[in-house]
C-alpha cells in the first residue's frame, strides 16, 4: 500500500490524546490483509474473461458458442450470452459466499480475524484446484462454490482487521488499501485472460482459473504469522498488557493509554452482548443497521459488477473482436487501480462524504451516456462502428474510474468504521452477505435484463445511483473526524438520526458520567 511519510504524535483525527504513526509493522501486516482483496477481485476479473474465450466455451456452453458465431438461428447482438447456465457458473460463487459469511460472524467473533483469514485463504485453493482441472460444467460450479465460501470468510473479517489495526487519522488510506488490492487481482486477471487467449491448443483458461490458487496461498501462509488486532486480544481475554504491547508496536510510541482506554471501554460493552445479530436490530443501532444494509446493496446497483465479470463479454458483444475485448477489459481495470490509489491519498483529507458524492455524480453521467450510445448506433443485427464502441469503452473507463475512488472502498470502509464493537462482526457480515446477495442477483438476471431492455438496462443502473447519492447527501454523515469507539456521536448531531438515537446517546452518557469530546 502506497502510505506516505507520517509523524510520530500527528493529531488523530479528532481522537484526542491519541498518538503514533504509521509504522512498517502496521503496514507490513495490512499489506498481507488485505491481500486477500486480490481473492475477490481475481475472481471477479476471471469469471468473465474465460467465459468470453472461444475454446472455454465450445467445450462448456456450446448454445452459447453457437450463437455468438452466428451458427443457426439469427440472435440479437443483445442476447448472444444469454444462457441460464453461464450465469449460473457466474453466480453461484455468490450464493455460497452469502451462506459463508453468515457463519464466519460466529467464528471471527469468537475466535479472530486472523482465524477467518486461515479458514477462507485455505478454502480457496482447494476451489482453485477444481477450476483447473474441471471437465465438466458441475467441476465448475463447485469450484465457484469453494471459491464462494473463501470469498465470504475473507470478506468479513480483512476489512474489520484493517480498521482495528491503522490508526484512526488513517483509517481510510489503509482500509481502503482493500479496494486496492481487489483492482489489483481484477487487473491481474484481465492481463493473464488476455495472454493465455493466444494458446492455440485452447487450454489456457485452465491457467486463469487454477492461478486463483497463488493469492490464496499468500494469504494463508501469511496469516499464521498475523498478529490478532489489540481490540480483539482485549475482548478474548481481557489482556490489557498484551494489547498496549502490540499497540505500541503497532503505533511506534509509548504514549497508546488513551486509545487503550477507549478500547477497553468498548471491550466491556461488547462482553455484554451475547447476540450481536440480535442486538443490531435494536433502536440505538438504527443508523448502523440502515447503512450496513443499504451501501453495500447501493454498490451493487451501480452496475459495477456488470463490468468486472461482464466486461469481456459486453465489448465482445459491442462487436470487438476476442483479443480486443479482453484487451478493453484491461484498459478500464488500469483506470480503476489508478482512481483507488488517489482514493488512497484524499479519503482522510476530504472525507467520505464528498468522495460518495462526486463519484455518484461522475457515474450518473457515464451510465447515461452509454445508454444513449446504445439506443442510438447499436442495433439488434448489426455490428457498432469501432468508433462508438470504443467511445463506449471510454465512458466505461470514467464510470470505473468514478465507483473506484467513491463507492468502492468506502462500502467497506465506512460501515466497519460505524459499527461499535459489540456489533461490529455482525455488521461487517450483513455488508458482505448484502454484497454477495445482490451480486447473484446481477449475475443471475444481467443477461436476461440485457436481452429484454436492450439499452434501457443502462438508464436504469444510472436511475440507481441518483438515488444513492441522494440517500448520502441527506442520511450519511462525515466519520472521518473519529476514532470508531467515538463514533457514536456522529448521529447525535445529524438532523434526522438524532431524533431516532439522541435520547439513546444521551441516557447513556448519562449514566457513564461521559460528555462528548469537546470543540465537535
Amino acid at each position: 500500500m502506497a502510505i506516505g511519510a507520517f509523524v510520530e504524535g500527528a493529531p488523530a483525527g479528532g481522537g484526542e490524546g491519541y498518538s503514533g504513526r504509521v509504522t512498517p509493522f502496521v503496514v507490513l501486516s495490512c499489506v498481507v490483509a488485505g491481500s486477500g482483496g486480490i481473492l475477490f477481485g481475481y475472481d471477479l476479473g476471471i469469471s468473465g474473461g474465460v467465459t468470453s474465450m472461444d475454446s472455454f466455451r465450445k467445450r462448456f456452453f456450446p448454445e452459447v458458442y453457437r450463437q455468438s458465431q452466428k451458427q443457426g438461428t439469427k440472435v440479437s447482438h443483445y442476447c448472444e450470452f444469454n444462457s441460464e447456465l453461464l450465469t449460473v457458473f457466474t453466480s453461484s460463487l455468490y450464493i455460497a459466499g452469502l451462506v459463508a459469511t453468515l457463519v464466519a460472524a460466529s467464528i471471527t467473533r469468537r475466535y479472530g480475524r486472523r482465524v477467518s483469514m486461515l479458514i477462507g485463504g485455505t478454502v480457496f485453493v482447494v476451489g482453485s484446484v477444481f477450476g483447473g482441472a474441471g471437465v465438466n460444467v458441475p467441476m465448475l460450479i463447485l469450484n465457484r462454490i469453494l471459491l464462494g465460501i473463501g470469498l465470504g470468510f475473507t470478506n468479513q473479517s480483512i476489512p474489520l482487521y484493517l480498521s482495528e489495526m491503522a490508526p484512526p487519522q488513517y483509517r481510510g488510506a489503509i482500509n481502503n488499501g482493500f479496494e486496492l488490492c481487489i483492482s489489483l487481482g481484477l487487473l491481474f486477471a484481465n492481463i493473464l485472460n488476455y495472454f493465455v487467449n493466444k494458446i492455440t491448443a485452447g487450454w489456457g483458461w485452465r491457467i486463469s482459473l487454477s492461478m486463483a490458487a497463488l493469492p490464496a496461498a499468500f494469504l494463508t501462509m501469511g496469516a499464521i504469522f498475523l498478529p490478532e488486532t489489540p481490540s480483539f486480544i482485549i475482548q478474548r481475554d481481557g489482556d490489557t498488557d498484551k494489547a498496549m504491547i502490540l499497540l505500541q508496536k503497532l503505533r511506534g510510541t509509548t504514549s497508546v493509554q488513551k486509545e487503550l482506554d477507549d478500547l477497553v471501554s468498548a471491550s466491556n460493552l461488547s462482553r455484554t452482548t451475547r447476540y450481536p445479530f440480535r442486538n443490531i436490530f435494536m433502536r440505538k443501532y438504527r443508523p448502523q443497521l440502515v447503512i450496513a444494509l443499504l451501501i453495500p446493496f447501493f454498490n451493487q446497483v451501480t452496475g459495477i459488477n456488470v463490468m468486472n465479470f461482464y466486461a469481456p463479454v459486453m465489448f465482445r458483444t459491442l462487436g470487438l473482436k476476442e483479443q480486443a475485448s479482453l484487451l478493453s477489459s484491461v484498459v478500464t481495470r488500469l483506470c480503476a487501480t489508478f482512481a483507488n490509489i488517489i482514493a488512497m491519498i484524499v479519503v482522510d483529507r476530504f472525507g467520505r462524504r464528498k468522495l460518495f458524492l462526486v463519484g455518484g455524480v461522475q457515474m450518473i453521467l457515464s451510465q447515461f451516456t452509454v445508454g444513449a450510445i446504445l439506443a442510438a448506433k447499436f442495433k439488434d443485427y448489426e455490428d457498432m462502428n469501432n468508433e462508438y464502441a470504443y467511445l463506449v469503452l471510454i465512458t466505461m473507463c470514467v464510470f470505473v474510474a468514478g465507483f473506484a475512488w467513491s463507492w468502492g472502498p468506502l462500502t467497506f470502509l465506512v460501515p466497519a468504521e460505524v459499527c461499535p464493537l459489540e456489533i461490529r462482526s455482525a455488521g461487517q457480515s450483513i455488508v458482505v452477505a448484502v454484497v454477495f446477495l445482490m451480486a447473484f442477483v446481477i449475475g443471475q438476471t444481467f443477461l436476461e435484463v440485457l436481452c429484454s431492455i436492450k439499452s434501457a438496462t443502462f438508464f436504469v443502473f444510472g436511475g440507481w445511483i441518483c438515488l444513492m447519492t441522494l440517500f448520502v447527501y441527506l442520511f450519511l454523515p462525515e466519520t472521518k473526524k473519529l476514532p470508531m469507539e467515538q463514533m457514536e456521536q456522529i448521529w447525535r448531531r445529524h438532523w434526522f438520526w438524532k431524533k431516532i438515537v439522541g435520547e439513546e446517546v444521551e441516557k447513556k452518557e448519562a449514566e457513564s458520567g461521559k460528555s462528548a469530546l469537546p470543540g465537535l
